[in-house]
């Protein structure tokens, strides 16, 4: 039988934010190589210089639409690392809340409206019967209030209308009646109607945010605290107890929402497609930075997300992380559109990082990008020289190979459900990346419940302080010029922020990296993948022209390049035009 090899370009990438290329190299229809290229190009960390340190965080959060509070906080604790500023209880409970918040809204969403589709055939669900989508809805989650026939006839005309218009609007440019979707017709349609359902639902969870932080998209954080008045007799300039219980009143319908709707329905997923618990494993290599501290960012023991690093697929104890270690977290450019300094390392640590753009394929329109080259305007960071793999899955592998309760009951729980042998490894894979987004929203849900009740409890003993001003004013800065580094886990993965501020004490230089980066790296100078084209290697693809295998895997990580790919000059110069075909 001869041999055939093929390319095949998605581009761009939808349904994730930003802008992402991925090409794959096929032998007879498996995938044999791919490269993952960040082709947008903008930029936060250079306008930041000059800057006052205290207003960073309002610069960093306009870095995504998405992920806005995740780069505020990692912002807020890397000023407060370098100046030596601490802050009250209060302040790290109302941060750990509009963290978690922005989790349960960012998991369910991502799930539902940006990677469901990958596997639901809407089309498909004008097949299903209303009945039996009911009887199959009650198999999976019996407590589930939207469960009758006539509501799952509202949802098929509804969707009825969508396709006789001949505009299906954001359901429109889908691989409708690919060979590789799996799902029953009731099956489509049960979750089609969860779709809408989660639509609704997800304008509600943000109220937190507006409420401790004054709006959503981004609400505000202040350096040395938070910027929520509590006062639970105030009026409604304040945090008042009517709106503290309507928060605990959220809570509860996200607890209901995540329990009753979402992981029922990836477990109805994973057993219609158990084979991708087997499919888009990659690198096997997964790091966490941890967060949701007990007792302040100082002590990651007490972190309800545990910090550290697994290599080669070990669950057994994980390593440790050091963000002072020159040579432990660095990056390369070898295949980015980036350049260093002549006689400069080839790696650079973040708080040494350099960020000046060469971009090299000067002459478009091109077919495709050069592998062997530069490709992409997303850097190489590596652990220890590893490329490794950040987001939900190494949070809950790190978590299960820390041997912390909470995660082990999850996992086993799961595996147990799914028929998996309580064999976790099984989650290395593009469906075990799906449902471990899935297991930490649950753990999310019920910790944002504890975060609550504590915070209530303070309030109740009259302990309502939420900043700490001692420091705000810079004559009281002893510490510059100053080093620092904030860490977090934005809902993609591992982030954090270094900053250098100078004896002006204002910023002299901020280099950011991001989750992307990490998953969306290019090959280093030792031609290591990152983390994406890593997963999609050996998987095999049932039609090259519809390349509905590759959403499943790319989208298993929920891209972010709106972050990964963040450089402009700050006087506004053009420094580079870049044309992408």
């Amino acid at each position: 039988m001869a041999t055939t090899t093929n390319r095949v370009v998605v581009d761009p990438v939808t349904r994730i934010e930003g802008h992402l290329r991925v090409e794959a190299m096929l032998t007879d229809g498996v995938v044999t190589d791919a490269i993952s290229s960040g082709t947008m190009w903008r930029g936060i960390e250079l306008i930041l210089q000059g800057r006052d340190p205290r207003e960073a965080w309002a610069f960093c959060q306009r870095i995504c639409g998405v992920c806005t509070t995740v780069h505020a906080v990692a912002s807020v604790r890397a000023v407060e690392n370098a100046l030596g500023i601490g802050v009250p209880p209060n302040a790290d409970i109302i941060r750990n809340m509009m963290f978690l918040a922005q989790f349960l809204q960012d998991h369910v969403v991502h799930f539902y409206h940006l990677h469901a589709l990958d596997w639901v055939d809407l089309v498909s669900a004008l097949k299903a019967n209303p009945s039996a989508t009911v009887a199959l809805q009650q198999a999976f989650s019996g407590a589930w209030p939207n469960s009758s026939t006539a509501y799952f006839a509202d949802v098929q005309a509804k969707v009825k209308r969508f396709v006789e218009s001949g505009q299906l609007g954001i359901f429109g440019n889908a691989y409708w009646g690919h060979p590789a979707y799996k799902l029953p017709p009731e099956g489509n349609l049960l979750a089609v109607a969860h779709y809408f359902e989660a639509l609704q639902w997800q304008k509600e969870i943000v109220k937190i945010h507006a409420l401790f932080g004054g709006k959503n998209p981004h609400p505000n954080y202040l350096v040395g605290g938070m910027a929520s008045v509590l006062n639970p007799s105030g009026d409604e300039r304040a945090l008042n107890m009517t709106r503290l219980n309507s928060i605990g009143g959220l809570i509860q319908d996200a607890i209901n929402l995540v329990e009753g709707m979402y992981l029922p329905d990836l477990q109805l997923l994973a057993t219609f497609y158990p084979e991708w618990s087997r499919i888009g494993g990659g690198l096997g290599n997964f790091m966490a930075y941890g967060d949701l501290p007990q007792n302040g960012i100082g002590n990651p023991s007490g972190f309800r997300f545990p910090q550290g690093a697994i290599l080669n697929r070990s669950l057994t104890a994980p390593l440790p992380l050091n963000f002072t270690n020159l040579g432990e977290i660095t990056e390369q450019v070898d295949h980015s559109w980036y350049g260093y300094p002549p006689g400069s390392k080839t790696a650079l640590h973040p708080s040494e990082g350099f960020t000046a753009p060469n971009y090299t394929d000067l002459s478009p329109p091109f077919e495709y990008l050069k592998e062997n080259g530069k490709y992409s305007w997303v850097k190489a960071p590596r652990w220890n020289g590893n490329a490794m793999e950040v987001g939900p899955l190494a949070r809950v592998l790190v978590g299960y190979a820390s041997n912390r309760t909470e995660f082990r009951d999850v996992v086993n729980e799961a595996l147990g459900r799914l028929g998996w042998g309580g064999n976790p490894g099984k989650l290395i894979s593009t469906m075990g990346r799906t449902l471990a987004r899935g297991l930490e929203t649950r753990l999310c849900a019920r910790w944002l419940k504890a975060e609550y009740e504590a915070l209530m409890a303070n309030v109740r003993r009259g302990v309502l302080a939420t900043a700490d001003n001692s420091k705000w004013d810079p004559a009281t800065w002893k510490r510059t010029p100053a080093l620092g580094f904030g860490f977090t886990e934005a809902p993609r993965g591992a982030c954090a922020h270094w900053i250098r501020i100078g004896s002006d004490r204002k910023i002299a230089n901020y280099q950011i990296v991001v989750p992307s980066t990490w998953n969306a790296s290019p090959k280093d100078g030792m031609g290591n993948r990152g983390a994406y084209e890593s997963a999609l290697l050996k998987t095999r693809l049932a039609d090259p022209l519809q390349p509905l295998e590759i959403l499943r895997t790319i989208h298993s990580f929920d891209p972010c390049l709106a972050c990964a790919t963040h450089v402009v000059s700050n006087d506004g110069r053009t420094l580079a035009e870049v044309v992408v075909r």
